[in-house]
């Protein structure tokens, strides 16, 4: 099937997907556990391109706000995109989103992503006094006692608006902050303004909110040539990216702000690779790339790592990057661009020992061709029917994802049920994920590219210890998908 264009096909398509959705809604549990999130962004290039994608997984999430904030790089009047940067994506959304909910009708409508599209406080870097419409959205859907699941807060840029928001909770509801605190996650693409130290940790700290803030982004930002590995850099190398992306995949993909050659308008130096079309930055991606369901459970603990990178408890409820030296000692405030390990080595200490490097990027470059394919899937979804499309596989296990097992026992793990929705042939491959372990030793897993696998518990294993197995699963269509489930194993007495 082509694009749909015309309007009675539209509404055609519509009506067939209102359909099927309120059919099947007779027969879906009532309890929604999808994820909640709200995006705050500051317009950069990055974000432009991560936004793209963004739009490409709204099926995927209660998307309860896309909020323009400012950061210490760009506000009004500096390095600006225009308080309305959003607008020409959600248009080219609404010129796909016929195409779209072909695949699932879980996509949100144009209207409704527009609705909540709104103007933060971006009149300068950490402007957080203005009550602006963006915060105000912000503290009504966090006050809202109708939906008491978590709420993603994201911020791609600065903290500034979602700051601003926390303030005007406390000073105009101070009953509810402890309501609003246990709704509240946060994810933060370094911590790109003042405002989190300034303002949030001060007032909302003793609430131990849930915050990520990463630096890990950076394998994904403007210098992924230099941190991707030689196994994995085609996926975002100019051909690769004018086939599966920019070209002949409709209007939303084709705002795709891919590289331009010579010097990026951010500043960033060109590396080789980076030929005009090629990949250019999505830096703020692994915010919500930690919010697709994937079955790798990682939004239960920023520990046990995922598509959106994996982190390490640093103080309080903070959650940080692994660095990979012993004796490292955090910085007790910012965690940005002046701090953050990564970046100082990418500045100070590149080309040299690249294999500490390797180890500070791998719980994020590890999906890399994974989520590219995935990205290429998605954009397929934007032109082309379902049945000419491919879509990812289910992973269903037999067997608990949480058991108890005590050293030496004999653990037995079944993916019998696994399916895929277009009939294609499935491999699978189980894998003990130790990063994630708290155990520190090796198991043994026979058989583990069968459907079904066992491995013995080792004897050393301490009392209260996990170990992480996940079965991965790949279908053979074009591109291939991958989708996983996680097993934790605890260990008792």
């Amino acid at each position: 099937m082509t694009f749909l264009k015309n309007t009675s096909t539209y509404l055609i398509a519509t009506l067939f997907i209102i359909s099927i959705a309120c059919n099947s809604a007779k027969e879906q549990p009532a309890e929604n556990n999808k994820p909640r999130v709200i995006v705050t962004s500051d317009g950069e290039i990055d974000d432009e391109c991560s936004l793209v994608r963004f739009l490409l997984y709204t099926n995927e999430w209660d998307v309860e706000g896309i909020i323009t904030s400012s950061s210490q790089y760009h506000w009004q009047g500096h390095r600006w995109a225009g308080d309305d940067w959003l607008d020409p994506y959600l248009e080219a959304y609404s010129e796909v989103y016929p195409n779209l909910i072909l695949h699932d009708p879980a996509y949100p409508s144009p209207a409704y992503l527009k609705s909540i599209s709104l103007l933060g406080n971006v009149a300068s870097k950490g402007e957080m006094d203005s009550i602006t419409a963006g915060s105000q959205h912000i503290v009504k859907v966090l006050l809202d006692e109708s939906d008491d699941r978590p709420v993603w807060l994201q911020a791609w840029g600065g903290t500034n608006t979602i700051a601003r928001a926390l303030r005007t909770i406390k000073d105009d509801h101070p009953e509810k902050m402890e309501y609003a605190a246990n709704k509240m996650r946060f994810f933060f693409i370094w911590e790109q303004d003042s405002t989190y130290q300034a303002y949030i940790r001060p007032h909302w700290g003793k609430y131990n909110i849930p915050t990520i803030i990463s630096d890990q982004f950076w394998a994904i930002a403007y210098q992924w040539d230099k941190i991707i590995p030689e196994d994995k850099i085609d996926y975002f190398k100019v051909d690769w990216m004018k086939s599966n992306i920019l070209e002949n995949h409709g209007p939303l993909c084709s705002l795709y702000q891919a590289y331009q050659g010579g010097e990026d308008n951010e500043g960033w130096s060109a590396g080789s690779p980076k030929q005009k079309g090629s990949f250019r930055s999505e830096g703020d991606s692994p915010a919500f790339l930690h919010n697709i369901p994937t079955g790798l459970r990682n939004m239960e603990s920023p520990d046990f790592g995922g598509w959106g990178g994996r982190y390490t408890k640093v103080r309080e409820n903070t959650w940080l990057d692994p660095v990979p030296l012993e004796g490292y000692q955090y910085p007790e405030g910012r965690w940005f661009t002046g701090t953050a390990w990564g970046r100082n080595y990418m500045r100070n200490t590149y080309p040299e020992n690249q294999d500490q490097m390797n180890v500070y990027f791998k719980p994020l470059v590890r999906w890399m061709d994974v989520l590219q394919n995935d990205f290429a899937a998605r954009a397929d979804w934007c032109v082309k029917s379902y049945e000419d499309a491919n879509h990812p596989p289910v992973v269903k296990l037999e067997n608990a994802l949480d058991l108890t097992a005590k050293p030496g026992e004999h653990i037995q793990l079944s993916a019998k049920e696994t399916y895929d929705p277009d009939g294609d042939k499935i491999s699978f491959n189980w894998w003990q994920y130790a990063e994630a372990d708290t155990y520190a030793g090796h198991i043994e897993i026979n058989d583990p590219e069968n459907q079904e696998i066992s491995f013995t518990v080792p004897a050393d294993v301490a009392p209260g210890e996990t170990i992480h197995v996940v079965c991965e699963v790949t279908d053979n269509g074009s591109p291939q998908l991958t989708r996983y489930q996680r097993v934790i194993i605890r260990t008792v007495k």
